[in-house]
């Protein structure tokens, strides 16, 4: 049996490549030279070799999510790419700044800081879970707009139901009436393919270290040619006045923020062709069998616990989440996922939905339903899905 490329310990089921992914061993030796080459000479490799090697970069990703590179910057996360527009941003009292209720609880928590600093407002739309059909998403989300909407910030794949929002559609209607979009796609690349030129969207945030599969610390901020301007990083350094004449502002600003590891993002690359090369057909292939396998992983459980699927497959993509017979409590979901985790050795998300910050005033309240969320990678077989259901049948409680 050929060696697994992924180093994860095989005395545990991992279903939950989604939340903080697992970079495969030759992405991880491809960081690994790049962090060699830097301390050999550190001063030959930051001074006169690194902007070089991030505009190649910059180039080979760009190519990937379908983004001219220009617009392109690397940042650690998700979470501080979105972060990073926001706090560039400035709105007035009584602006409002629309999410949805399947939004990532640490975006909804950025948004409501946001808020309070300018006097503006958050709004949530509420879409409705389970849902029939993509355009629930959208009527739920037009139905919240209002005169005094500003920007809407909104995932692409949502990480607390796991479902593909029609991410298209809503961009067309919000930056239709002239409403700045913020495209969280912490979970696209890798999972679904991607033009984020032709979505339209003002600003587009993803991870490297999810379906891409590259090293953690290595996500892409993009944002569209005429608002380039306006977007500063979160740490203001040299770039901010720097004379040279052969980078754009955002360049100069974003490649330099100080002193870091910059082997996350040179590493992009290395993880691109990994996946290109793991199974016949490259990429449309791996994204393919990722999302058979979770429509198969999904309808298993649901199956076997006697639930409905709670979405249909088309907004389905290496994630899936079924309904979960337990009490409306944080404290009581933390601990069966824990359980799950330490006596049946199986890592999966337990999660209580809404997430805090989109209840009542981004705390406390309780959730309105639990749910398991898989998420496949190559790794994973059905078999996984199977010893995930056979624990949940014998720990939940009867219905």
């Amino acid at each position: 049996m050929a060696t697994s490329p992924w180093r994860l310990d095989p005395t545990v089921t991992f279903l939950n490549h989604g939340s903080f992914g697992s970079c495969p061993t030759p992405v991880l030796e491809a960081q690994t030279e790049f962090r060699e080459r830097m301390e050999s000479n550190p001063v030959r490799f930051l001074d006169r070799e690194l902007l070089g090697l991030l505009d190649a970069t910059r180039t080979e990703v760009g190519s990937f999510i379908g983004a001219d590179p220009d617009g392109i910057a690397f940042v650690p996360n998700a979470t501080s790419g979105i972060n990073t527009v926001l706090k560039s941003l400035r709105f007035e009292p009584g602006d409002e700044l629309l999410t949805t209720d399947h939004e990532y609880n640490a975006i909804l928590n950025t948004l409501r800081e946001v808020a309070r600093r300018d006097g503006a407002k958050v709004v949530i739309a509420a879409i409705p879970f389970p849902l029939r059909d993509p355009a629930e998403a959208v009527e739920a989300i037009r139905s919240a707009i209002t005169p005094r909407t500003r920007l809407a910030t909104v995932s692409h794949i949502t990480s607390p139901t796991g479902i593909v929002l029609p991410i298209a559609d809503i961009v067309r209607e919000l930056e239709g009436r002239g409403i700045a979009t913020v495209v969280d796609a912490a979970h696209t690349p890798g999972m679904l393919p991607l033009d984020v030129d032709g979505l339209g969207a003002s600003y587009w945030v993803g991870n490297g270290h999810k379906w891409l599969c590259a090293p953690k610390g290595a996500s892409v901020l993009w944002v569209r040619r005429d608002l380039r301007d306006r977007i500063h990083p979160l740490v203001t350094s040299h770039g901010a006045n720097d004379p040279g004449t052969q980078r754009t502002r955002f360049r100069a600003e974003f490649d330099w923020p100080g002193t870091v590891d910059p082997s996350p993002y040179l590493s992009l690359p290395a993880a691109i062709r990994f996946g290109a090369e793991l199974m016949p057909g490259g990429w449309p292939a791996l994204m393919a069998a990722n999302h058979e396998l979770a429509i198969r992983g999904r309808n298993l459980l649901c199956d076997r616990l006697g639930v409905n699927a709670p979405a249909p497959d088309e907004m389905i993509g290496a994630m899936a989440t079924v309904p979960l017979n337990l009490p409306l409590d944080d404290d009581a979901v933390a601990t069966f996922r824990d359980v799950l985790a330490e006596e049946d050795l199986i890592e999966v998300p337990i999660v209580a939905w809404p997430v805090p910050g989109a209840r009542e005033g981004g705390f406390g309240g309780r959730p309105k339903s639990t749910w398991a969320r898989i998420s496949v990678q190559q790794y994973n077989t059905l078999d996984d899905v199977e010893r995930l259901a056979d624990a949940l049948v014998k720990r939940l409680p009867s219905r």
